[in-house]
C-alpha cells in the first residue's frame, strides 16, 4: 500500500525541483525529505529518483508515480472541500495571485466588500494578494504558494492551463484601439468607430513589454492585419500607455478593464474590425474550487465581473453619444 504522504512528498520534489526546496514548502527538513523518498522507493520495490551531479531527479517511475500522485491527491482535496462544505464552511483564508487590472478592478472592489461583510458572513474571508502576470500566477499556484490564480487569454493568444487545475470564467471583454482625439480626426472617425488596424500601419505604436503575453497579442494583431508595429515606447503599465496616447505619442491596444477612469475624453476608444478579445479566468487546484472560501470568494468575483462589465459598456456609450454629431450638424 502507497503512503498517500510520501506520494505527496514526491510531488512536491518534481514541482520545487530541489529537496530543500521541497522541505521549505512542506515544512520538513531536507533529511526528513530524504527518508520519506527513500521509504517510498522500499514500499515501490524501484528507485523513483536518482542523482545526476548535486541534485536528485525523477526516474521512469517516480514521473510515473507523480501522475497518478496529482489525481489522488486532488481527489483527496475535493473531499476535503466538502468536508468542509458540511460543516460549514466558517471563516477561510484565500491567497490570489492576479495581474494588475484584475487586481485593480476585481480584487479591489471585491476586497471592500469582504471586508464591509465582516464575521457575521456566511462564509467570512480573510485575503491575500501578489500581483502577478499570468504566467508568473500559474507557476505560484503549481507551486502552491497561493490558491486562486487570476489570468487571461486572448483570443489570437489562447492561454494553456497546466494540468491538475480548474478554471471558471469570470468574463470577456474587447481589446480597444486608443488613439489621440485629433489622430482619429485625422482617420476620420469619431469615438466608439470600429477601425481596422490596418489603417494604422504607418503610425507609432506604445505596447507593453516583451516578458508579457499582451505585447505578443498586439505583434500577433497587428501581423493579422498586414504590418509590424513600430513601437516607440514600451512600458507595462498601461496607465501610462493611455497617458501617453492622450499626450499624441502614438496608438495603443488596451484591454477595456486597462483604460484609466482619468483618461476617458482624453483619448479616442474604437473597436476592432477584427475584434481581438480577452477573457479573464480564475484558475485553482483541482479539488480545490469545492472549498467554501474559494467557492464564495469566486462567486462575488463573477458578480463584480458582471457589475465591471457593465459599466464599462454604459460609459463607452455615454462617449458614443456624446461625440457623435447633434441635430442638424454637418455629417
Amino acid at each position: 500500500m502507497l503512503d498517500v504522504r510520501r506520494l505527496r512528498v514526491l510531488q512536491y520534489l518534481a514541482t520545487h525541483g530541489t529537496v530543500a526546496a521541497a522541505a521549505q514548502a512542506l515544512y520538513l527538513t531536507a533529511p526528513a525529505i530524504s527518508q520519506q523518498l527513500a521509504a517510498l522507493e522500499r514500499e515501490v520495490g524501484l528507485p523513483v529518483v536518482e542523482k545526476r551531479g548535486r541534485t536528485l531527479h525523477l526516474t521512469p517511475v517516480g514521473e510515473l508515480l507523480v501522475s497518478h500522485a496529482e489525481i489522488v491527491l486532488s481527489d483527496l482535496a475535493a473531499a476535503e472541500s466538502d468536508l468542509e462544505a458540511i460543516r460549514g464552511g466558517g471563516h477561510g483564508s484565500v491567497r490570489v495571485a492576479a495581474f494588475s487590472s484584475a487586481a485593480r478592478r476585481l480584487i479591489a472592489p471585491v476586497w471592500g466588500r469582504v471586508l464591509g461583510a465582516g464575521e457575521d458572513a456566511d462564509v467570512s474571508l480573510t485575503l491575500e494578494l501578489v500581483e502577478q502576470e499570468p504566467d508568473e500566477a500559474l507557476e505560484t499556484l503549481r507551486r502552491r504558494d497561493v490558491d486562486l490564480a487570476v489570468v487571461h487569454g486572448y483570443t489570437v493568444l489562447p492561454r494553456d492551463f497546466p494540468s491538475g487545475s480548474e478554471q471558471t470564467r469570470l468574463m470577456e471583454e474587447p481589446v480597444l484601439l486608443a488613439l489621440h482625439p485629433d489622430h482619429a480626426a485625422r482617420l476620420g472617425v469619431g469615438s466608439g468607430d470600429v477601425v481596422d488596424l490596418a489603417r494604422l500601419s504607418d503610425s507609432p505604436w506604445l505596447t507593453p513589454g516583451p516578458e508579457t503575453s499582451c505585447h505578443e497579442m498586439i505583434q500577433r494583431a497587428c501581423g493579422a492585419a498586414g504590418f509590424v508595429p513600430a513601437v516607440r515606447s514600451r512600458s507595462s503599465d498601461f496607465s501610462l500607455l493611455a497617458a501617453l496616447v492622450a499626450a499624441g505619442a502614438g496608438a495603443a491596444l488596451l484591454p477595456r478593464m486597462t483604460v484609466p477612469d482619468s483618461t476617458r475624453g482624453t483619448i479616442s476608444l474604437h473597436p476592432l474590425l477584427h475584434p481581438v478579445t480577452r477573457t479573464v479566468y480564475t484558475v485553482s487546484r483541482s479539488g480545490t474550487s469545492r472549498r467554501p472560501d474559494i467557492r464564495h470568494l469566486t462567486e462575488l468575483l463573477l458578480a463584480q465581473a458582471a457589475e465591471t462589465a457593465g459599466a464599462q459598456q454604459d460609459h463607452e456609450a455615454e462617449e458614443a453619444a456624446a461625440a457623435a454629431p447633434g441635430p442638424g450638424a454637418d455629417a
